[in-house]
């Protein structure tokens, strides 16, 4: 008979919490002299957001870029509050990490994320303070895949292996958690990843 896991590892963005870069185009594409098409672009998943991401820029170094590519002509304090505000907590996954809460049952947070966001999803969800442990891609700089970011949360939890059940969105990052012998498994929904859950002996 196989042991349940001894940790449960999440990732954040479309598995513990939704999020819509759409959100910050609607807020400041009017001050900005771009289509929201290249904004879009730039904010999401560009070269630059990349970077920002893996922390080899700071949050003003990320902000002045987005100012001089967009002519972005509003204050920090305005653009800080669009890029950070995408988020909605998915109220199923947010109920199994308070079951697994109630059984003692330890977890953690593994992202691809920044500062703003983190800094931002800290304050706005209270579930969030209550993980044991959490790894972020821009204070790790690397970002999954990579396997370095899987090794730094095999040192945040103190084991690895099949001892780590990991919930990850993205089919890449799922791999990669395999290659490290744990338990990854793809979040396509909520119920599939609680029943997932279950199967693995953490629930009744």
């Amino acid at each position: 008979m196989v042991s349940p896991p001894k940790a449960v590892i999440f990732d954040l963005g479309k598995v513990l919490l939704d999020f819509d870069y759409g959100i910050t185009v609607a807020r400041i594409l009017e001050r900005c002299r771009v289509s929201a098409e290249e904004l879009r672009e730039l904010i999401d998943q560009s070269p630059l957001h990349h970077r920002y991401e893996k922390g080899l820029i700071s949050t003003d170094q990320f902000f002045r870029e987005v100012q001089v590519k967009t002519g972005y002509e509003g204050s920090k304090e305005e653009f800080v509050a669009a890029f950070a505000d995408i988020f909605t907590a998915i109220p199923a996954m947010v109920e199994l990490h308070a079951r697994l809460c109630e059984r003692r049952i330890p977890t953690y947070i593994f992202s691809n994320t920044n500062e703003l966001a983190i800094r931002h999803v800290t304050r706005q969800f209270q579930f969030f303070n209550e993980f044991n442990g959490y790894v972020y891609s821009y204070e790790s700089h690397s970002m999954k895949p990579d396997t370095r970011l899987y090794e730094a949360v095999e040192r945040c939890v103190g084991f690895g292996g099949d001892a780590l059940l990991y919930l990850d969105d993205r089919l890449e990052n799922v791999t990669a958690g395999e290659a490290h012998g744990w338990r990854a498994r793809l979040h396509e929904s909520p119920e599939q990843s609680i029943e997932i859950v279950r199967e693995a002996g953490l629930l009744e």
